[in-house]
């Protein structure tokens, strides 16, 4: 069967859902987590796990190969297949059962292990091993994989967790394994010829297999042997999705201890770390995690100072966690393995929060050094060999030895108290020569990790990324017993062909080699990525963070995707689709294809990404430059004259006052609603704000000898955005008498000025280029004689601080810099004001929503503090508002608007009582709340002046 609707069809009538071969759909699956790129024919998404067995039966009269997906997370290639790609993320995803008494979970594949969490923890239960990646990854994928992470020496791995599994055989017989229903007796076919197989290589399966608990590499044939009670259920656990189909998983859960406490160890290197290892595991640690300085260096560089906390003296770290019932036992033993391990410096944290800041960084690691210093990007072909921990530090010492022969950069980071190192290399794929480097690096990288006892893979699979490598590590002999085992559970050869047995080549289909350097025509300069945009959009590795739900830690990205769970409307699927058009995979004009359309649509343009994806993708600036590209010389959406242009309509009416009343008078009308809502291309469930009868920047020029303040700190120029200015000029007056009470002299520019953030998110960018240009240089005289700028606006305030510098080249770019430098948000302003105390806020508590671009640009570190020092209790909120700008206010975009406040926003509002306060200093936060919640949000300037003394300096 070789046509793709023949194949569509066949999979419908075989009662398959979600069945789709769009260019979309092919290229948003195109890729996991991995170097490789491998479109499938035809991507399904299930909604029950009794389809599976019928989409593999279609497969194997067709002969299409048939690959699992979970989460896409896998960095060895393993989720992705030139067939039929089965993602169960989307819709199997239940918890089936728990049973808190037996400690156990029966759950279907696509569950998210954080989501499992959430469910056990009524019960003070929890899934032992944790990757990283478990805010996105799958419980299948965890079972594929064999999955470990930082907490397997205390809970094992994923295979020690595993009571049971309901499977299909890719030779189509249903097997109950261990405690899951179903049946697998002496009756079957395929494990009577299994059993064969075992008792006919007992030695060889004793002497190579199952040497060392992070052996993941090849099949784990050990838990077949007689003495391991013949266990199918553990052995299939780590095969990748090539022997069969998991439909249902009964796994032991543990409980959460008392206590756990962090011992922080600092070691000259990241070998010396290595070294001390042997000596720390007699202690019993649940955990022991090396961690890189140059992997702080980038989180203080991409995320400021305080993203690090202060750490021990060392350029190597071991995180080293302890848990009990008691707090005191876990400090001496923590005290005890300091001075075992010979560190040149320590600290004991029992501070959860500071502990997690820690994990934060270690747990973000391979996003984080994704790129090297010199900007290069860092790969994941050589990502999580492990050796036997007592050869650890030797062997990471001959790692970096062969780094440096081949002229490479890695930092290596990792599980070290199971011996296994996670790095990312700067493999020069897609220049010459580069394939045959990467060839050779991995030949010589396998060898010696098979020199020290190692394996290719400690956790993450062999995938297409080491399956070649395997008779490095494995006899002829072992091989051949594999592709045997192989041969009994899927003879078609249908299931992830190519992975383990019968391998595909190491450098078959990498990604990066596809990639072309897309630099001109741009709108916008990606000074970080060289000026080429295929580099900007290839910074997506595909670790999925943009599909786990951050935001009750503070996070935004990504809340297109938390509101409809689709993969196109993840940052990670937007970013494959841009992939496949800047390599013109999508056509010569891809910019205009549909799919393209499709993934960016409900791309609000938060700006989420920009700070919370850990390898920097910046898809709101993605989308104005697809926007640009797209509607160049065209006709455009009715939204972005209506709504792009909004500032240069706001300056027409503020000149006369009385068309400001008869603009209001025409957006109240009921009979004239259809028809504004039509000609502004928005929804006509929207209300449009009012104008201010009286704009800030007439009330200002109406003070004049008046106030001015006294200025013994200097001049501060108040950025006036259309939004203050046209719509909320008492945030604009509030900010003037906080700033003249901290002592400043409030100017305004000469003229009106615009950021040009509506044109930005428009796609308008030669217009936003224009008003970004006008604004600087009417900003710069100020700037230059010692005046700091102050938004108000928070997205216009991060257009000042970020964007302005991007649409500009030249002579504007490096005055764009300098306004960057002196512009600041009010509370950053006030931390810096030397001698001004902030009104007394006690008693004051409730909510604030921090603005996306807010939380993505300019951080809102600074707010919290000076909420707390003054004695608020107002807690910030993750995730967006949902109206975002235009966005919501757009036809066809009111629905997930709603759905986006709904996850965060919404409910917190409904739980505050009467008199608390919600923060929310951008104009769309404010406008969302008013709209959804009949709430007004208030504006920092405006809570901080309402509790200004009534005499104070002026």
């Amino acid at each position: 069967m070789t046509d793709h609707r023949e194949l569509v069809e066949a999979l419908r009538r075989a009662g398959a859902s979600g069945v789709d071969d769009s260019a979309l759909a092919r290229a948003m699956y195109s890729s996991d987590a991995s170097l490789y790129r491998v479109p499938p024919r035809v991507v399904v998404t299930p909604r029950e796990a009794g389809e599976l067995p019928a989409v593999l039966g279609v497969c194997r009269e067709a002969g299409v190969p048939l690959t699992m997906r979970g989460g896409g997370t896998s960095i060895a290639g393993n989720a992705v297949g030139p067939g039929v790609v089965v993602d169960v993320s989307r819709h199997l995803n239940r918890v089936l059962e728990i049973d808190p008494e037996a400690g156990t979970a029966l759950v279907e594949p696509g569950i998210v292990q954080a989501r499992l969490h959430e469910a056990a923890a009524a019960h003070g239960l929890r899934f032992g091993p944790d990757p990283s990646t478990r805010t996105r990854a799958t419980l299948g994928g965890m079972i594929g994989n064999n999955a470990c992470g930082s907490r397997a020496l205390g809970y094992g791995r994923t295979s020690d967790n595993v009571l049971g599994l309901d499977v299909v055989t890719g030779s189509g017989e249903r097997l109950g394994l261990g405690d899951v229903p179903g049946g697998g007796g002496p009756e079957s076919a395929v494990l009577e010829r299994l059993r064969g197989l075992v008792d006919a290589n007992l030695a060889l399966i004793r002497t190579e297999f199952g040497r060392f608990g992070r052996q993941v590499s090849g099949y784990s044939l050990e838990h077949l042997l007689p003495e391991k009670g013949f266990d199918v259920a553990r052995a299939l656990v780590g095969s990748e999705g090539t022997l069969a189909l998991t439909l249902a998983a009964r796994l032991r859960m543990v409980r959460e201890p008392g206590r756990r406490l962090l011992a922080v160890l600092g070691f000259g290197s990241m070998a010396e770390a290595a070294d001390a290892v042997p000596a720390i595991l007699p202690h019993g640690p649940v955990a022991c995690e090396g961690l890189d300085s140059r992997i702080t260096g980038v989180v203080r560089e991409r995320r400021g100072a305080d993203a690090v906390p202060p750490l021990p003296r060392g350029s190597g770290w071991l995180l080293v966690e302890l848990a009990g019932p008691e707090a005191g036992p876990l400090r001496d033993a923590a005290r005890k393995v300091a001075a075992d391990s010979g560190c040149t410096d320590s600290m004991l944290v029992e501070d959860v929060t500071l502990a997690d800041a820690l994990w934060r960084i270690r747990e973000d690691g391979s996003g984080l050094v994704a790129r090297t210093p010199e900007g290069e990007q860092a790969h994941a072909g050589w990502e999580d060999a492990a050796v036997p921990p007592e050869r650890l530090g030797v062997y990471l010492r001959e790692f970096e030895a062969l780094l440096a022969e081949y002229r490479l950069f890695g930092v290596p980071y990792g599980h070290f108290g199971d011996g296994c190192i996670h790095v990312r290399i700067d493999f020069p794929l897609g220049r010459e020569g580069g394939r045959r480097v990467f060839r050779d690096f991995l030949g010589e990288a396998a060898a010696l990790a098979a020199r020290h006892g190692g394996t290719m893979s400690g956790e993450h699979g062999d995938g297409r990324a080491r399956s070649e490598l395997l008779p490095h590590m494995y006899s002829a002999e072992a091989l051949a017993l594999c592709a045997e085992v192989k041969d009994v559970f899927d003879p078609g050869d249908v299931l992830n062909p190519g992975i383990i047995v019968r391998p595909a080549p190491v450098d078959g289909g990498l990604r990066a080699e596809q990639a072309v350097p897309l630099k001109r025509g741009l709108a916008l300069a990606y000074r970080d990525d060289r000026g080429d945009l295929s580099r900007a959009v290839h910074r997506c590795t595909g670790v999925g963070k943009c599909r786990a739900d951050n935001t009750a830690a503070g996070g935004v990205m990504c809340p297109s995707y938390l509101a409809t769970r689709e993969e196109k409307d993840s940052t990670r699927g937007r970013a494959r689709v841009l992939q496949e058009v800047v390599s013109g995979k999508l056509g010569p004009d891809g910019w205009k294809s549909a799919a393209l359309h499709d993934v960016l649509d409900l791309c609000l343009s938060c700006k989420g990404c920009a700070s919370d994806c850990p390898t920097g993708i910046d898809m709101a600036s993605y989308k104005a430059e697809a926007l640009h590209r797209r509607y160049r010389r065209r006709i455009r959406p009715r939204a972005h004259y209506a709504l792009g242009w909004l500032p240069r309509w706001t300056r027409l009416l503020a000149r006369v006052p009385a068309l400001i009343r008869l603009a209001n008078a025409g957006m109240r009308a009921a009979p004239l609603r259809p028809a504004v809502a039509w000609s502004a291309g928005i929804d006509r469930r929207r209300t449009l704000p009012a104008f201010a009868p009286v704009t800030f920047r007439r009330w200002f020029a109406s003070r004049r000898g008046e106030g001015g303040g006294e200025g013994r700190n200097g001049e501060v120029v108040l950025f006036v955005d259309t939004f203050t200015d046209a719509f909320s000029p008492d945030v604009g007056k509030a900010a003037v008498r906080v700033l003249e009470h901290a002592g400043y002299r409030v100017g305004v520019t000469e003229r009106p000025v615009c950021c040009g953030i509506t044109w930005i998110s428009t796609g308008q960018l030669a217009g936003a280029r224009a008003q970004a240009r006008r604004t600087v240089r009417a900003l710069l005289p100020h700037v230059r004689r010692g005046a700091k700028v102050v938004g108000l606006e928070p997205s216009c305030t991060g257009v000042l601080r970020s964007d302005a510098e991007e649409l500009l080249s030249g002579a504007d770019a490096a005055a764009a810099r300098e306004v960057a430098a002196a512009t600041r948000t009010l509370a950053e302003l006030l931390a810096e004001t030397p001698g001004w105390t902030p009104p007394d806020l006690s008693g004051v508590t409730g909510i604030a929503q921090p603005h996306c671009h807010h939380h993505a640009v300019m951080g809102w570190t600074k707010d919290a503090a000076l909420l707390r020092d003054a004695g608020a209790e107002v807690g910030g909120l993750g995730g967006c508002c949902g109206l975002a700008g235009n966005f919501g206010v757009e036809k066809g975009h009111h629905d997930v608007s709603v759905a986006v406040a709904e996850h965060r926003l919404l409910p917190a509002v409904r739980r505050t009582g009467d008199g608390e306060v919600v923060l929310a200093d951008g104009f769309s936060c404010r406008t969302q709340l008013r709209e959804l919640a009949d709430r007004d949000g208030e504006h920092l300037a405006q809570l901080l002046a309402r509790h200004l003394p009534d005499a104070g300096p002026r």
